[in-house]
């Protein structure tokens, strides 16, 4: 049995971290949404942010990994987008960081997808 306590404490560090990871790689608009109070959300945190070139949203999506490695040795369960560059997502299970270019993050538009989220703006 998992203590809980001990859990969302590891989640909240752990989205900590890759909000340091973005802030690093000088990423914009950086959101931390709080998904724990929602029924069925697929994650304790979503850290999203934007970057101005593909050269930088490489480079802030590489930050991220690095910087929970070395702080935790824990390595993504899953990423996707790294080809494309348009939305790069690193999934650790409990929190999942999303590196967008501006344009496909106004698209997708998470922050109102999951409107109920307690949200966070992050101060570059």
């Amino acid at each position: 049995m998992q203590d809980t306590k001990s859990e969302a404490v590891k989640s909240v560090s752990l989205s900590q971290m890759v909000v340091e990871g973005m802030l690093d790689k000088k990423a914009s608009d950086i959101v931390l949404m709080d998904l724990r109070k929602i029924p069925n959300a697929v994650a304790d945190y979503f850290v999203i942010c934007s970057g101005n070139s593909d050269t930088q949203i490489d480079a802030i999506s590489d930050s991220i990994e690095e910087k929970v490695f070395k702080e935790s040795k824990q390595n993504p369960w899953k990423r996707e987008g790294k080809n494309n560059k348009e939305w790069i997502l690193i999934d650790y299970v409990d929190v999942v960081a999303h590196v967008f270019n501006k344009e496909k993050r106004n698209f997708y538009g998470l922050e109102e997808l999951w409107g109920d989220a307690k949200i966070t703006r992050i101060e570059e």
